[in-house]
């Protein structure tokens, strides 16, 4: 079994096994193999066990698309039915093992570093030394982030029966393939992952799903024309002199903290200072010369990519960690945070109208961009990433009292958004969406900060009737519009860290003074909060 999930794994078809290789966050500068639970075809663990109406429908409809994989594959009525209620099974024991979403965002146990030597003994069946020559990971130690899950597979290698695992093998496979095979495939696969768990009701044209093929699996030759098109010198150097002005605010805003101890501020001013910045395009581009295309030959031209793509991050694996490499392509309509790096990293495909725009006033800019580089900055000092030091180590620097001091502003993040409703009665839970919660508070607060920084933000010139101020918070709270289906409102909340747009706005207005100000918002109104009950933590 594990030899084809290796050979599969080897060929960009990630089956049983959560295999990545990045940083050893105890030792940032050298790569290591890390290995998560995975192995489910629902989003998460509790859709196998939870009973409300919302959550078996998904599961029916999952159900429903393992029984098409099957008959689309050539197996008769009865056989299909059998087969997937056998995967499901399965797959159903395999989650009984894995941790909560919540239980994930704490990086300290699921950091388990382990001798290969060692788990080999302790997890035989699998047999890591081979399965790791196998998968070409060269590794005397690797990175297991949830044991539980590798025991119990372990367990399930020896006591599942041999048909069960051969029809959970193809059902995988053909859940991986689906996308890239006939209308039936696609049309299963949409059913399921687009329609059943997001809502979406029609299928996007081929142009556009071809596109996000590409940006998948040769994102960085993709990402080269797109700057060239799209991103200028001018709009580097902008977001530049953005960057740089939050990053003044942000320190500022540490120095004027009630809560923190002179010696946790210097630490948090370092780490600050040492982030590295990250704008538009990488320095150096892939290179994609090993990638064989066919115009002819669609699937194995994705296999070619998707093969060169495995090798390029195995090869990593012991070696030191390239600090100019990027986690996402220059199109990318995102930003993030890496705390085993301290970088902050901002595409090109975000900085564009409405998130930036090298014609916009700093009103505009501040309100939307500026917020989101402040809420990347604050990712570094967030529930988890305040666990990483400057070099990307996890390792702890703050005092015990300054510690337990963030924790409490931490329990009335939680507490606030978990008050928000979503849907019917289904609330936002605080303690999945707390890092982000905390990274919209601090990056509102900090950007605008920095828009006070520029002649503008100290000016109190009116435009079409607004202020400054208003613009600037105008522009954050239209950055964020969207429609958002039921389903997708659903699936979000049980599975995604971020809150909704609706409530990345609404909650850190609601905890900013300078808002009521800016809008004269009393007491009474929906978006009021006492003054006392304003959760301002950097």
């Amino acid at each position: 079994i594990l030899h084809f999930v290796a050979a599969e794994n080897v060929l960009g078809n990630p089956l049983l096994l959560g295999q990545y290789i990045g940083p050893d966050e105890k030792k940032s500068d050298v790569n290591i193999a890390v290995y998560t639970q995975s192995g489910i075809g629902l989003p998460d663990r509790d859709y196998y066990f939870k009973k409300d109406a919302a959550t078996l429908a998904v599961v029916a409809a999952y159900q429903k698309y393992l029984n098409t994989l099957f008959r689309l594959s050539g197996d008769d009525t009865t056989a299909a039915l059998a087969k997937a209620t056998a995967v499901f099974e399965l797959e159903k024991q395999l989650a009984s093992s894995h941790r909560t979403n919540v239980e994930l965002r704490d990086p300290q146990t699921n950091y388990n570093k382990m001798a290969v030597s060692d788990i080999n003994q302790k997890m035989p069946v699998i047999g890591w030394k081979i399965l790791l020559d196998s998968l070409h990971v060269k590794a005397d130690s690797i990175n297991v982030s949830q044991p539980a899950y590798f025991a119990k597979l372990n367990d399930l290698l020896l006591k599942a029966p041999l048909d069960t695992w051969k029809s959970y093998l193809k059902a995988q496979v053909l859940d991986r393939a689906a996308r890239s095979l006939g209308s039936g495939f696609v049309d299963a696969s949409f059913n399921y992952y687009n329609k059943a768990l997001s809502g979406q009701q029609k299928i996007k044209p081929r142009w556009e799903r071809i596109n996000t093929v590409v940006d998948a699996n040769l994102g960085e030759g993709l990402g080269e024309i797109y700057v060239k098109k799209y991103f200028t010198e001018d709009a580097k150097k902008r977001m530049l002199e953005l960057v740089e002005n939050l990053q003044k605010s942000f320190e500022a805003r540490i120095t004027q903290l009630d809560w923190m101890s002179d010696s946790t501020k210097s630490k948090a001013k370092e780490k600050l200072a040492t982030v590295i910045k990250k704008i538009g395009f990488p320095d150096k581009w892939r290179d994609y010369s090993r990638v064989s295309i066919d115009k002819g030959k669609y699937f194995e031209n994705l296999q070619s990519a998707r093969k060169n793509e495995y090798e390029f991050q195995v090869g990593k694996v012991g070696k030191p960690v390239d600090k100019t490499e990027w986690g996402m392509t220059p199109p990318t309509i995102n930003a993030y945070y890496n705390p085993t790096v301290n970088e902050i990293v901002f595409p090109a495909g975000i900085l564009q109208h409405p998130m930036f725009d090298l014609k916009a006033d700093d009103a505009i800019n501040y309100g939307a961009i500026g917020m989101v580089i402040g809420h990347e900055m604050t990712h570094g000092f967030d529930d988890q990433g305040s666990q990483y030091d400057k070099d990307g180590n996890l390792k702890n620097w703050w005092s015990k009292e300054d510690g337990e001091k963030f924790k409490a502003k931490g329990k009335a993040v939680i507490e606030l958004y978990n008050s928000f409703v979503v849907l019917d009665s289904i609330h936002l839970n605080g303690s999945l969406t707390l890092g982000e919660n905390m990274a919209d508070i601090g990056g509102i607060a900090i950007a605008y900060d920095a828009f006070k920084l520029t002649k503008q933000g100290r000016d109190t010139t009116r435009i079409n009737g607004l202020s400054p101020d208003q613009r600037f918070f105008l522009s954050f709270a239209q950055s964020w519009k969207g429609k958002v289906k039921d389903e997708s409102l659903r699936h979000q909340v049980n599975t995604n860290p971020h809150s909704p747009e609706k409530f990345r706005v609404w909650g850190p207005l609601m905890n900013f003074t300078p808002f009521y100000v800016a809008f004269d918002v009393k007491e009474g109104q929906k978006m009021y909060l006492n003054a006392t009950d304003r959760i301002k933590i950097w």
